[in-house]
């Protein structure tokens, strides 16, 4: 048994003086971890993948808050469970494409409990890094990819590199990117704000590193801009291997502002779970502006953006089939878009929010 501090925050700053590198963890060379939900960062201790000496809980900090902002759109607190912000009123009106991708994800019970930094933060779920006597360079930088020549059939077409073809496994964090959401982080040198475009890392020669927060930093909001001009035609797609509580094998989130007259005006288009973060390809969702919905070349444009989304999509035998599964999805998905956004939270729908379990 590996000893773990229990450390709870009062506030901010003692988080961040908790899991500053200089805090005495009465251990030598001890790492703190933040820890809300802990959906995640539990299973990895149990595995021995990390082994943190220090939890620093920050349950009780003042960020589960979900508001509007002045202009219009959306700031979501890092601590708020990923069920009460699906259900929240505002996102359900202004943002459906966020409700539907949360309520793909996982179960009732985890959504429940799963906070919505940590849902950022969540790691691959790749066997091989899951398993520490495998060699595996997100564990072990240096160590080895065993993927590769492995067993890859929910690995990455995308993004990949020599030393990593790990995915991300979000399903709130496509539709995120698809939202261009800004994520709000703290740290000692006070507050930054990050593009979710920047937020995520491809592997290159350093797949250790998932994101772009520095340490010790603190995610505390994520903000969402303005996106009522695309509630009415949003549409999120998840493939898996069963219909629930099952990582996506590919999943696709597709937002489109259409006029009056039913020409594209703006498109989004975010792949999940066939890159080390969500994929978004501007050329491919520049192509749809200025068409029409519904008319004969509709289709065609759509398959030409998903064409433009997989370029460059490279399989590893056993996941081959993820290529022509997303282009597939990236039309399905834009098809409905267009067709009007389709509420299926009332399938969930449960008193004050929260989910049965």
């Amino acid at each position: 048994m590996n000893p773990v501090a229990y450390l709870p925050a009062a506030d901010i700053g003692a988080a961040l003086a908790h899991a500053a590198p200089a805090y005495d963890l009465d251990a030598a060379g001890g790492e703190a971890r933040f820890i809300a939900g802990g959906t995640n960062l539990i299973d990895l201790m149990k595995a021995h993948v990390v082994h943190p000496q220090a939890l620093v809980d920050i349950n009780a900090l003042p960020l589960d808050d979900i508001a509007a902002t002045d202009d219009g759109g959306l700031r979501l607190g890092a601590t708020a469970r990923n069920a009460d912000t699906a259900y929240h009123p505002l996102v359900r009106r202004d943002y459906p494409l966020l409700t539907a991708a949360i309520l793909a994800g996982a179960s009732p019970q985890i959504r429940n409990m799963a906070s919505n930094g940590g849902n950022l933060l969540q790691r691959t779920r790749c066997h091989y890094f899951y398993d520490p006597a495998a060699p595996c360079n997100k564990r072990t930088p240096g160590a080895g990819c065993s993927a590769l020549g492995g067993l890859t059939r929910q690995h990455a077409i995308l993004g990949a590199s020599a030393h990593c073809i790990a995915t991300h496994p979000s399903d709130m964090c496509v539709a995120l990117a698809a939202l261009e959401a800004v994520v709000e982080v703290r740290s000692a040198n006070g507050t930054r704000r990050i593009d979710f475009a920047d937020f995520h890392r491809l592997p290159g020669e350093h797949p250790e590193q998932d994101s772009t927060l520095a340490e010790g930093e603190l995610i505390t909001h994520i903000e969402l801009p303005p996106a009522a001009h695309f509630a009415a035609h949003s549409a999120y797609l998840k493939f898996r291997d069963r219909a629930s509580y099952a990582f996506a094998l590919v999943s696709v989130a597709a937002l489109l502002d259409i006029d009056a007259d039913g020409v594209i005006r703006e498109a989004r288009l975010a792949l999940g779970s066939v890159a080390h973060k969500p994929w978004r390809v501007p050329a491919a969702e520049a192509l749809l502006a200025g068409h029409r919905v519904g008319s004969a070349g509709a289709v065609d444009v759509f398959a030409q953006a998903a064409d433009l989304m997989l370029s460059g999509a490279q399989g590893q035998g056993a996941n081959d089939f993820k290529i022509a599964m997303a282009r597939r999805a990236v039309i399905r998905a834009l098809k409905q878009a267009s067709e009007g956004t389709h509420d299926n939270s009332h399938d969930y729908a449960a008193p004050g929010g929260k989910e049965p379990t």
